[in-house]
């Protein structure tokens, strides 16, 4: 086949798991910190395109081209490499209900992913967006503004399933990228699953760390707001990545696997 099976994607991410949580800490932090910034350059090209679009006459259409740039970071991360915490949500669960890893890693693992991406995210934002003015002029201030807005706005129950929506998307996105088995295959893989979260408008935690803070950068907002939001956000995208993909299809395969 040109793809790979489901069985052998769970396979698959059972070892990439595995390997995760076993990376030197210098390589985790490394590449946390480039997927942050990956995610911010996929984001801030949403801001710099649908910012100049007539939404009042078009509708929902900037977002929805918006929404097709947007799969740039996830693209980044796949395939040049990084290591995102809405993916590692999922990604760790195979190995950890095959006994291959400990809850003890995965927290560590999460933990130094989620402050890596943060940092790349922050250090991304304050440099392009803030210092170099790219979310801080018009007409993209007052689209970054909008789009922070609608995501802090949100309360914590609506946040947390929103959540849910986004990660069980972007991890399906990560499990169409291992079921390639070319690169122009693994784009297309992601595209479309990242692509639909977006223009549905679903709110992903390391996302949010480009958007909001660069709103706040800007005047808008502050940190305890985010805080709010990050919680809700990250307990979603947990629940979406780590439960509708990495044990759903683990135990629909797992029997099926252990029989081969």
């Amino acid at each position: 086949m040109a793809f790979n099976s489901p069985e052998k994607i769970v396979e698959m991410t059972k070892e990439i798991g595995t390997k995760k949580v076993n990376l030197p800490l210098s390589s985790a932090v490394i590449l946390g910190f480039l997927a942050g910034a990956y995610i911010s350059f996929g984001f801030l090209l949403y801001i710099r395109i649908t910012a100049n679009l007539p939404g009042e006459i078009w509708g929902s259409i900037p977002d929805m081209i918006g929404s097709t740039l947007f799969p740039l970071g996830l693209i980044l991360v796949l395939i040049a490499g990084g290591e995102l915490l809405t993916g590692n949500l999922m990604t760790l669960i195979p190995a950890r209900l095959s006994g291959k890893i400990t809850n003890r890693q995965i927290a560590k693992n999460w933990t130094i992913i989620a402050l890596s991406n943060f940092v790349g995210a922050i250090f991304f934002v304050y440099l392009f967006g803030h210092k170099l003015g790219l979310t801080e002029t018009e007409p993209y201030l007052t689209q970054t503004i909008a789009v922070a807005k609608s995501k802090i706005d949100e309360s914590f129950p609506m946040a947390f399933i929103s959540g849910i929506g986004a990660n069980w998307l972007v991890c399906l996105a990560v499990w169409l990228g291992y079921a390639a088995k070319d690169t122009i295959g693994k784009i297309i893989g992601i595209w479309f699953p990242i692509m639909a979260f977006v223009a549905i408008g679903f709110q992903h935690v390391v996302a949010n760390m480009f958007i909001i803070p660069a709103a706040i950068f800007a005047g808008s907002f502050n940190w305890f707001m985010y805080l709010e939001n990050f919680l809700a956000v990250f307990l979603g995208n947990a629940v979406g990545g780590a439960f509708f993909v990495g044990s759903l299809y683990w135990m629909a395969y797992a029997k099926v696997i252990k029989s081969e």
